[in-house]
């Protein structure tokens, strides 16, 4: 007599399940496990942020003798001299990495003359920043013209003589040219206090010129924030109120093409065999394949920028009501972070710190 083997209902279950290759119904393993309670999830995380990873950008405008909020960036200000120092002493107390200063002369001119005069505005605010937060926060400007000059380019315009006679101002930024004018303006950030000058002009050679330059006139230890991968974005439009753009036309002569990922590859060699101590993709979410590639090959420490319009977009749908803003400044800088970012540049640098301190 033939016997028909009999299996409880728990025993199939339990053989099924452990039993890939039988077509179990039930899964063997079970991910969700790991996402079931906060705690669990915070144990787990494989990237974190912390507020000595961020970096607050900061305007100082000469003629303001009040705040100026920022239409385009809800939140942001152009600042005074004496709003400046109040900021960043609040960015230090939330525990923010290091600061970044842009300035705003009264009065620009072909070659941003401002931007070396020890008695502008940006580096007068350095000099303030410096006394009154010290060595408790790194300390960074902005190298670049785009602020100083009347023509709103990162460097100083080619110009040749008319069989006229006349002189006939071009269009296109002499890239030598400007590589003299950036190591005037690296040594007067370094007078002024400043422990990274950030190289955001994308002109050949600008690291090498500027590090050169430092060597030689006694401040070697003035860091190079090599800005190496900066596209030509149309996420920077809310950044040209910041900083009172004056440019007619478009950068993509000398910053890249957002269609290019190769060309990134060659501009990070070049400025770390230049000497960059730090490098720096921008903008960031819409470039974290950029950002993954040169992390994946730095030997030195990357940032990325979350630019004006990455923070405008999020602000614009918050205030709309169309997405949760606090998860979704979370879920951006958390993106950057796991795409490789040692660094972020972000205008809700304070704001996160202060959240991430209360452990919220």
């Amino acid at each position: 007599m033939s016997t028909t083997p009999t299996t409880t209902a728990t025993s199939s279950r339990a053989t099924l399940v452990g039993s890939p290759m039988a077509g179990a119904p039930f899964p063997a393993g079970r991910p969700r496990r790991l996402r079931r309670t906060p705690a669990l999830r915070r144990l787990v995380a494989q990237t974190r942020l912390h507020p000595a990873d961020l970096v607050l950008p900061l305007f100082v405008k000469e003629s303001l003798t009040e705040p100026a909020p920022l239409s385009s960036m809800p939140g942001v200000l152009q600042h005074t001299r004496d709003s400046l120092r109040a900021a960043a002493v609040e960015a230090v107390n939330a525990g923010v990495g290091g600061l970044m200063i842009f300035g705003i002369p009264a009065e620009r001119d072909s070659i941003g003359s401002a931007a070396t005069d020890p008695a502008g505005i940006l580096n007068v605010a350095l000099a303030d920043l410096k006394s009154e937060v010290g060595d408790a926060t790194v300390l960074m400007a902005d190298l670049c013209l785009d602020e100083f000059t009347d023509h709103g380019h990162c460097g100083v315009l080619s110009s040749r003589v008319l069989s006229s006679g006349v002189l006939d101002e071009g269009r296109t930024v002499d890239n030598d040219a400007t590589l003299i004018r950036y190591a005037d303006m690296a040594l007067a950030q370094a007078a002024a206090g400043v422990d990274l000058v950030g190289t955001s002009g994308m002109m050949d050679g600008q690291v090498a010129a500027i590090r050169a330059a430092l060597d030689a006139h006694g401040q070697s230890e003035t860091g190079v924030f090599a800005y190496a991968a900066k596209y030509a974005s149309a996420f920077y439009g809310p950044f040209r109120e910041a900083v009172d753009s004056a440019l007619i036309g478009d950068r993509r002569t000398y910053q890249q093409d957002p269609a290019n990922r190769r060309e990134s590859a060659r501009e990070v060699a070049s400025d770390l065999a230049e000497g960059a101590d730090l490098i720096m993709v921008k903008p960031a979410m819409s470039y974290l394949d950029i950002l993954a590639d040169t992390a994946a090959v730095s030997p030195v420490p990357v940032a990325a920028y979350q630019v004006s319009g990455e923070y405008a977009m999020v602000e614009a749908a918050a205030a709309n009501g169309w997405i949760d803003r606090d998860r979704a400044i979370l879920e951006t800088l958390t993106s950057i972070r796991r795409a490789g970012a040692d660094i972020i540049l972000t205008y809700w640098a304070t704001e996160v710190a202060t959240k991430l301190n209360a452990g919220s």
